[in-house]
């Protein structure tokens, strides 16, 4: 499943995108450096999203990965759960899975086919998070019996407001990814 993500856009990126929506974002302290990174592996920090109590959401950075008893948990299974709580939105320009048996394994990259960046279903608990994900769509099912579940830009406003039912985690349709070999 998804180890490996990338966020490469800019504060700006997400500031516009978040405007179109109507959804204030704001920041503790002076604006955040959100430098561009081609790789986030499990334990590193990352930018996330967090819906703010009156509508809005707060950027924020916080370590992927829940402890665990076998190393930190980065992707919960969404399917027939139901999140009341703790839900965030973690901003990616790209994530990777791999494929093969043995190593040096080949190294997918999907990202969003107009170049935008997408927003992926997560959850946070004491200062981390992890990825949600679902059963794979269309364009993922080649490479992975799972995906990271990405939610169209219309259910970013909903899922982040935990005063409202969380919208709906499906597959992604037909289209919706872009995949280039990397490795």
């Amino acid at each position: 499943m998804c180890n490996e993500f990338r966020f490469e856009d800019s504060l700006d990126d997400i500031l516009q995108a978040f405007s179109e929506l109507r959804i204030e974002i704001d920041w503790e302290g002076g604006r955040p450096n959100v430098e561009p990174r081609a790789s986030i592996r499990p334990t590193d920090p990352a930018f996330l999203l967090l819906g703010r109590q009156g509508g809005g959401a707060r950027l924020t950075e916080r370590r992927w990965g829940f402890p665990g008893q076998r190393g930190p948990i980065i992707n919960f299974r969404s399917d027939g759960r139901v999140f009341n709580q703790g839900r965030c939105l973690v901003p990616v320009s790209g994530f990777y899975e791999f494929t093969g048996a043995k190593a040096p394994k080949s190294k997918w990259l999907f990202t969003a086919p107009d170049g935008a960046f997408l927003g992926v279903a997560g959850l946070i608990r004491d200062e981390r998070f992890t990825l949600l994900t679902c059963p794979p769509g269309p364009d993922m099912a080649p490479y992975h019996d799972r995906q990271i579940a990405v939610l169209p830009r219309a259910d970013w406003g909903a899922w982040l407001d935990w005063t409202r039912p969380a919208p709906p985690i499906s597959p992604l349709p037909s289209g919706s990814l872009a995949v280039a070999q990397v490795r």
